[in-house]
């Protein structure tokens, strides 16, 4: 059985975290909740910005916690893969792109901007983000346990929410964000809560994963989590300046192009775009460098600690750029199926935020990247 690295439970008192619109942050020991009420369902999202796109939530650091974090650097050092791994991975040559946005429609305080030219290093990275099939084979081969299932809870969107688990006291709303409700039993494997599974999604993202448990599956297939600038240059698909992976268009010629939010957030989707949840992670057409849903469907984990000052490229392309040495957020980017224009765009090829590294949710998962051979 792999060893989480964290086996203290004791935890201290931490300092308040910003969490995504659309991923909450966790903290582990205590359910951030108020009660069991059912969200009114003629509720509307708060208007888009950054002051209404993030929350703040009480996060407690545990011995559990700083045993992850002391070896983070070394959890994303570069690592070499097997021939054979590689073979099913893309290759992404060494280049120079402009990396950010000074775009309006960003929000300032995720740093978006301002744009600058990043040179990265080749690699090869995975097509799809993982699935729930593929971590299956994880946990059967080394009986690995997520940290929402040793929390033993996590987060799921209301729509998806048993009213039997509101009765019972299973699904527990958050206080502050009362879309999302903190689950007990909810896991990549019961992705609802009790009484769910992902017998017909096994062709689905895993979702409820946390950056810790995304680190664990990358050790073991030999891989690692993509640098965000890594990230975002496999995401543009060679594109330059691009509002979204395709182009500048959202759905050109009426086309759908990714698994995102239709309708009034957060109470009415109207799926459009054939999904109210995820999907496949071979749906939708892939992008120029043949990645699929690079925008919309889950989060994806990368590597990087969050920042919000960016190195300065006055002598020439910032060259592999990791971002902070510490922190206590990790970056997430591409959106998710619940990202809508109205709250949050961050489908959008340079969007970015962050979430703890032990948060789980029902929309946040990964991709896997491999150095060049």
């Amino acid at each position: 059985m792999i060893n989480h690295g964290h086996e203290d439970e004791s935890r201290e008192q931490g300092q308040d975290q910003v969490r995504s619109c659309c991923s909450p942050s966790a903290s582990r020991r205590e359910l951030p909740v108020t009660g069991t009420d059912e969200p009114t369902r003629s509720q509307t999202a708060p208007g888009r910005g950054p002051t209404n796109a993030a929350i703040h939530f009480q996060s407690q650091h545990s011995k559990q916690g700083s045993a992850h974090e002391a070896d983070d650097r070394n959890s994303g050092a570069r690592r070499p893969v097997a021939g054979h791994i590689a073979g099913r991975m893309v290759r992404i040559g060494a280049g120079t792109f402009v990396m950010g946005t000074d775009s309006n429609d960003g929000f300032p305080a995720d740093a978006e901007g301002p744009t600058r030219p990043v040179s990265v290093s080749a690699f090869h990275i995975n097509p799809f983000v993982v699935s729930n099939e593929d971590f299956d084979r994880f946990v059967e081969e080394t009986g690995y346990l997520t940290d929402a299932e040793r929390f033993g809870w996590s987060y799921v969107f209301h729509n998806f929410v048993a009213r039997q688990h509101l009765r019972k006291g299973i699904a527990q709303r958050v206080d502050g964000l009362e879309w999302w409700y903190a689950v007990k039993g909810a896991s990549w494997k019961k992705p609802e809560g009790p009484g769910t599974n992902v017998f017909k999604r096994m062709d689905h993202p895993v979702i409820h994963v946390s950056w810790y448990d995304a680190q664990a599956y990358c050790a073991w297939m030999g891989l690692r989590l993509p640098t965000e600038a890594e990230w975002e240059y496999a995401a543009r698909g060679g594109l330059e300046q691009k509002v979204y992976a395709w182009g500048d268009e959202l759905t050109p010629n009426g086309k759908h192009k990714c698994n995102i939010w239709q309708g009034t957030f957060p109470t009415t989707n109207t799926a459009e775009d054939g999904y109210e949840g995820t999907c496949p992670v071979n749906s939708y057409s892939p992008n120029g460098y043949g990645l699929y849903n690079v925008a919309g469907n889950v989060w994806e984990w990368c590597a990087d600690y969050w920042g919000v000052s960016h190195a300065s490229a006055q002598e020439g392309p910032i060259v592999n750029p990791r971002g902070p040495q510490v922190g206590s957020t990790r970056v997430i980017r591409g959106g998710s199926y619940l990202c809508h224009r109205s709250y949050c765009n961050r489908y959008r090829v340079a969007a970015r935020t962050s979430n703890t590294p032990d948060s789980s949710t029902g929309n946040m998962g990964f991709r896997c990247v491999a150095d060049e051979l």
